[in-house]
């Protein structure tokens, strides 16, 4: 199994054997959503909002 360090709070995260770009992942220590956006070394980030998410954010602000 392959590993990469959450940018959160530096733990090890397991991303299994054949990890791929754009694959989610939980930190089981700090319960940190992420996702893998590099391959060589293995990086993590916070995933990018969708679309969706933007114009619902985006509603939510025009009621306001």
């Amino acid at each position: 199994m392959k590993t990469a360090v959450c940018p959160d709070c530096g733990s090890d995260i397991n991303v299994g054997s054949q990890p791929r770009v754009g694959k989610q992942v939980v930190c089981d220590s700090c319960g940190a959503e992420l996702e893998v956006v590099w391959l060589d070394p293995i990086e993590l980030d916070y995933p990018m909002m969708d679309i969706d998410d933007l114009e619902e954010y985006s509603d939510e602000d025009d009621e306001r």
